[in-house]
This record gives structure tokens, C-alpha cells and sequence, in this order.
């Protein structure tokens, strides 16, 4: 692949830029400190065309690729990283109803989701299926036209303050595996639906995160996404993204970090001279940006070859999630080293970027899972040409 940006692409990503600027960077640290989820600039980012990113055009999306929809969630989280985490999930959410819901529920939805009216959550983990998401529980009984939902789910981001929930629920016999889950729009006001505490969290706290509980939920069958069976097919599909899209934000918080470092060491004094001065800096700083560029070449890499279609795209986007979400976290806690006490004050950003970065190794499957979807594929027969 090229690895140059076009004109178009580099626009995009100024454009993302300019809006984080204006609207999120200002406001990241109070957002934090209060945890506010601030559901204003989320709609405004709707008008910026940020909420719809990879929806297909004809649903009235901007049908990007999934390479522009990482140069956009990399700039935007140089505002910041926990907001930008949200979008991202309300992107795929509003991407799955898109591309899997008929036409009337497409139509009930989805223009709302694209100018922020109405925001989304999407509801896979259980608390005893995280990592093993093809043995959840939570059941879909069908009665006549509609089903019954009853379970529930953990670690919802947004949960409790958005308005659509994408669930996916076993339609299937209890050991039906994967071929058993199918995938439902909640309405997030539905009877029967109850949300836990919002969760204290280490970071990511500009956005809620709760338990959702059902006990006899009533949803249409119209309100299912494709066919029934395919949740898990379209679950898989949504965290090839999601994990290019959570290693974006990862890049962008390193990027933040390692600029803070630069503009620190020019002005930071020790024994009479800039910190930017003495070697052991120099080198550490060296290694922050070679591996952050690495990082972002296999992640553009990586959405390149989704974008292609490539047999091996699934392969690639867990490697690149691997890889960036590591080297984000290692480069936002090297660059509060370097900031001394003041990295560790709440004054400086630093402190906030390595709580909230921590915990992009974690979800959308976590780094240890991503080296096992490589390394099975790279053991398979024939396949370790193919991921070259």
C-alpha cells in the first residue's frame, strides 16, 4: 500500500484536529475531574459529521474508509481520548443498524444516531463472558412477533444516558455457540431494562459505564439485525473495527504525550541546563517516537487491508490493536517520567492519558487474546506468507 495521505485525507484530519482544539481539549480535564458526560459537544461532533463516519452514504453517513476513520479518531483523541472512546463506539453501533437493519428501522434510527439526537451503546460483555463472548447468556425468546430478552450485560459505556442499545442475545439452544446469537435494537427506555451504578473507574470517566439489566424486555422481531444467527458473525465484524478504532485513540493520546514532553524538555530546567540537553532525554524520546511511528504504520496498515477485504484483515487488526494500545500506554507513562512530579499532579494532562490509555489493552478483546487470534493464524497451514 501507498502510505501517503491524499489531499482529501489529510483534510479530514485537520478538520478533526480543528475540532478537537475547539471543543474537547479545553474541556478534557473538568470532564474528568466531574465525571460529565458531555452529551452537548457529542451532538456537536454530529454536525462536524463525526458521528456517522464509516456509515455508508446511502443511510446518510459519510462512508469513509476505515483508514480516514483512524486519521479522525487519532486527532480527535488529542482532546480527548475518553470522549473520543465513545465515539467510536457510537460510530459502530450506528454502523451496525446501517448496514444490518431493514428499512424501517434504518429509517426510525439511524438519521437521528448520524446528528446525535439519538446515541447509542453497544451491549456485548457479560459479567461471565468478556473475552469468551461466544458463551454469553443473556436469552431472546421468541413470542409470536417479538422477543423476550432477559440477562444482562456489564461494562456498557454510555449506558443509562443513550438512547439506543444494540444487544446481542443467544436466540439459539444454551449450547449453541457462536450460531446462537443474534443481534437486537433496544430502545434504551424499554420496559424491563434496569441500570446499575455508574461505575468508578481508574479513567475514562467523561463517559458512564453500568450494568444493564433485562427481565422480560419486549422488543419487535422487526428490531433484529440481520437474520437470526448472525449477531455473533456481525459482533466479530464491528471489533475488527473497533479495535483499529480504540488503537487510533491510543495514537493520538501518545501523540499528545510525546508533544507535551518536546515543549517540557525546551523549557525545564536541571543543574543549569534544558532537559532537552542531556542525552539519556534525547534517547528516551527518540524511542517514544520511533515506536509510536510503528505503531501508527501497522494500524494504518492494518485498516488498509480491512478496507481491502483481505482474508487476513482480522489477523492484522489484532496484531495493530496489540501493538499501538501497548506502545500508547508506554509512551503516555514514559512522557509523565519525564515531566517529574509535575506528571503525576493533575495540573499537567499526563496523569489522565496513562489512566485512560491503561485501559485500551483491556477492551475490544484484551492484548492476550489478540496474540492468540495471531498466533493461531500464523500456525495455520499456508498462512504465514499471507500475513506478509
Amino acid at each position: 500500500m501507498d502510505f501517503a495521505l491524499t489531499e482529501d485525507q489529510k483534510a479530514l484530519a485537520d478538520a478533526a484536529a480543528d475540532f478537537a482544539r475547539a471543543e474537547l481539549a479545553e474541556h478534557a480535564a473538568e470532564w474528568d475531574a466531574n465525571s460529565h458526560f458531555p452529551v452537548d459537544v457529542i451532538r456537536r461532533a454530529g454536525e462536524a459529521g463525526f458521528l456517522g463516519i464509516y456509515t455508508p452514504e446511502e443511510h446518510g453517513g459519510l462512508g469513509l474508509s476505515r483508514l480516514e476513520a483512524s486519521l479522525i479518531f487519532e486527532q480527535l483523541a488529542q482532546g480527548c481520548v475518553s470522549t473520543t472512546a465513545y465515539l467510536t463506539i457510537h460510530n459502530m453501533v450506528t454502523w451496525m443498524v446501517a448496514s444490518w437493519g431493514d428499512d424501517a428501522l434504518r429509517a426510525r434510527y439511524v438519521p437521528a444516531m448520524i446528528a446525535g439526537e439519538a446515541l447509542g451503546s453497544y451491549c456485548l460483555t457479560e459479567p461471565g463472558a468478556g473475552s469468551d463472548a461466544a458463551n454469553l447468556r443473556t436469552r431472546a425468546v421468541r413470542e409470536g412477533d417479538d422477543y423476550l430478552i432477559n440477562g444482562s450485560k456489564m461494562f456498557i459505556s454510555g449506558a443509562g444516558a443513550t438512547e439506543v442499545l444494540v444487544v446481542m442475545a443467544r436466540t439459539g439452544e444454551p449450547d449453541s455457540g457462536a450460531g446462537g446469537v443474534s443481534a437486537l435494537l433496544v430502545p434504551a427506555d424499554a420496559e424491563g431494562i434496569e441500570y446499575g451504578k455508574n461505575e468508578e473507574k481508574m479513567g475514562w470517566k467523561s463517559q458512564p459505564t453500568r450494568l444493564v439489566s433485562f427481565d422480560d424486555v419486549r422488543v419487535p422481531v422487526g428490531n433484529r439485525l440481520g437474520k437470526e444467527g448472525e449477531g455473533f458473525k456481525f459482533a466479530m465484524k464491528g471489533l475488527d473495527g473497533g479495535r483499529l478504532n480504540i488503537a487510533s485513540c491510543s495514537l493520538g493520546a501518545a501523540q499528545h504525550a510525546l508533544t507535551l514532553s518536546r515543549d517540557y524538555m525546551a523549557e525545564r530546567k536541571q543543574f543549569g541546563r534544558e532537559l532537552s540537553s542531556f542525552q539519556a532525554l534525547q534517547f528516551k524520546v527518540a524511542d517514544m517516537a520511533s515506536e509510536l511511528t510503528a505503531a501508527r504504520l501497522m494500524v494504518r496498515h492494518a485498516a488498509w487491508r480491512l478496507d481491502q477485504g483481505d482474508p487476513e484483515a482480522t489477523a492484522h487488526c489484532a496484531m495493530a490493536k496489540r501493538f499501538a494500545t501497548d506502545v500508547g500506554f508506554n509512551v503516555c507513562n514514559e512522557a509523565l517520567q519525564l515531566h517529574g512530579g509535575y506528571g503525576y499532579i493533575r495540573e499537567y494532562p499526563l496523569e489522565r492519558l496513562v489512566r485512560d490509555t491503561r485501559v485500551h489493552q483491556i477492551l475490544e478483546g484484551t492484548n492476550e487474546i489478540m496474540r492468540l487470534i495471531a498466533a493461531r493464524r500464523l500456525l495455520a497451514d499456508g498462512v504465514i506468507e499471507s500475513l506478509q
